[in-house]
């Protein structure tokens, strides 16, 4: 069992940071809202502190998960970040969904203080959270990978190394490219169904036995078709990451006609004050054009 520390208790962290906990490891936590820390400390029994330096004080890992680039460096190179209270030898485990460059930039300033870096976004939205069945893309040193693995393991069901720093979130965007095409595509089916005075459900129900079948189907295809979206992953969220996508897609020349569509198409809901809403409310912008 290890002694580890959590920064960063949104939707995501705070059941990740008790999983580790219910699995037997030591887990002091930090979050920018005291409040959360406090509660999350009396839920599971661990403990927290009121900086990430000093949650970070002992921990062999140390584990973040907090919003984009420039909350990713407060926490961990900033003047009380975590950096500052780890020593030799142990690893930062960031699964901040974040640029790949800044990944390769914190990468730089933990190794001088021979600290292994590795960038682990996950995929599986707080519902993989919450049940422990998180996917993790990372990228970063194999020693410090398979000394973190048992760790990680706690709170997810594949956790793989994708080469070097950079390169789990650089999976992470491949992941969100994907999501993006079949959730607009999802999102015109149903939109179709609805329009041609088809059941949606029964469709569904049937080519869900075939190959248009995924998990966005499997899970969200009732609530797109009740246009309920209060719930999930954010747009706000979603078009945080396609903006970091298509700012690495302008570096490497890769051609991304349909993401950029569809990060426009989120534009579009946000107007309708969908910032909050699901990813699946991509359908509400055709509903609503169609009234």
């Amino acid at each position: 069992m290890a002694k580890v520390a959590f920064l960063g208790l949104g939707v995501m962290g705070y059941p990740m940071a008790g999983h580790l906990v219910n699995a037997g490891h030591q887990v002091t936590v930090y979050n920018r809202t005291q409040a959360k820390a406090e509660a999350w400390a009396a839920e599971h029994g661990g403990a927290y502190q009121t900086t990430p330096k000093a949650a970070a004080e002992g921990a062999e890992i140390v584990f973040c998960c907090v919003g984009n680039d420039d909350d990713l460096r407060q926490v961990t190179v900033g003047e009380q970040g975590a950096l500052h209270g780890m020593t030799s030898g142990t690893i930062l485990v960031d699964h901040t969904t974040a640029s790949a460059n800044v990944a390769r930039e914190l990468s730089v300033e933990f190794a001088k203080r021979d600290i292994a870096f590795l960038d682990a976004p996950v995929s599986g939205g707080q519902a993989g959270a919450e049940n422990g069945v998180l996917t993790v893309m990372m990228g970063g040193e194999p020693a410090a990978f398979e000394r973190a693995r048992p760790v990680i393991d706690s709170f997810a069901r594949c956790a793989e190394l994708l080469g070097d720093v950079g390169s789990g979130q650089l999976a992470k965007m491949v992941n969100q490219i994907c999501i993006a095409g079949v959730v607009q595509g999802l999102a015109e089916g149903l939109h179709f169904a609805k329009s041609a005075g088809l059941d949606g459900e029964k469709v569904v129900e049937v080519i869900s036995k075939g190959a248009a079948q995924s998990w966005q189907m499997e899970n969200r295809y009732q609530t797109m078709l009740k246009d309920e979206f209060d719930f999930g992953f954010a747009v706000d969220w979603m078009r945080k990451d396609l903006g970091i996508t298509l700012d690495e897609a302008r570096r490497n020349g890769a051609q991304l006609p349909l993401t950029a569509l569809v990060d426009q198409f989120y534009a579009e809901v946000q107007n309708l004050g969908g910032s909050r809403w699901d990813t699946s409310s991509l359908i509400a912008r055709l509903e609503q054009n169609r009234k």
